[in-house]
């Protein structure tokens, strides 16, 4: 099994201790990953940052088939599943093979000739700054080519189950667990009072169109600026045939996570 290591550089200065401590413990060789080239050949990826970090690196490791463990050294940390203090647990996981994989579905993105892949979400939002400054914004949207409605808001979040519980959720969308086969679509701040969050069908097929739009809207995937739309321009969403699989522990329940990261305490 050939293993790797990817930090965030913002928390660490140097990742060589810790690709020791995975060498030492797993009894070979463990490649750092600078840059994506250097996750090809790789069967597990061990991640040491935030949530932010994983995302970074997700879809590459999608494409090659790299399996990924996270160790939290971020905020929330929802895609990890072991702490810092848990690095030699995680370790030893992987050596021994026990461990549960599991595999979080994607989104593919096409908007005119681009094309981008997704874990947790694809944002197209009213632009803030500079020339491109817009207020409210009007998108039209069809699932499987029938319209679902035209959103006057600051924009549009359109999320996997992963991505539920982040900006979708905070924007006032549902919490989907991890296994179910659906996606969300959620308008940010809404002006008006029957746009409410939708969950559909992973398999079905989402346009969003922008509609008279000033100026370009932007779009976000997994929390970077990727590109913009035009006005009257589609974005085509669907289920990708990548998926992002996650190294886990047997004893893993997705709701005692969300309430410990939520800090929402219960009897």
């Amino acid at each position: 099994m050939n293993v790797g290591i990817y930090l965030n550089k913002r928390y660490f200065s140097d990742e060589t201790i810790y690709a020791e401590t995975i060498s030492r413990i797993f009894g070979g060789v463990c490649n750092t990953v600078n840059g994506y080239k250097d996750l090809d050949g790789l069967d597990v990826l061990f991640v040491l940052g935030g949530d932010g970090t994983i995302l970074s690196v997700a879809s590459e490791c999608a494409k090659r088939g790299v399996k990924i463990i996270g160790i939290n050294y971020g905020h929330m940390g929802f895609l990890s599943e072991f702490e810092p203090d848990k690095l030699e647990e995680a370790v030893r996981l992987v050596k021994s093979g026990e461990f549960i994989t599991q595999s979080r579905s994607m989104l593919d993105i096409v908007c005119g000739e681009n094309k981008y892949l997704a874990l947790n979400d694809i944002v197209i939002q009213r632009n803030t700054s500079g020339t491109d400054f817009t207020n409210t914004v009007s998108v039209h949207a069809e699932i499987d080519g029938t319209t679902v409605d035209n959103f006057s808001s600051d924009g549009i979040i359109v999320s996997t189950p992963t991505g539920s519980t982040a900006y979708s959720l905070a924007a006032g969308g549902s919490v989907l667990t991890p296994d179910i086969s659906a996606f969300i679509l959620t308008p940010i701040c809404a002006h008006s009072l029957h746009s409410r969050p939708v969950v559909f069908s992973d398999s079905s097929i989402l346009e969003i169109c922008p509609l008279n739009a000033v100026s370009p809207l932007a779009l976000i995937v997994d929390g970077k600026v990727a590109g913009s739309v035009k006005n009257g321009e589609k974005v085509i969403i669907k289920k990708s045939e990548h998926t992002v699989d996650f190294i886990t522990k047997d004893d893993k329940n997705f709701f005692s996570k969300l309430l410990i990261k939520l800090n929402i305490w219960s009897k």
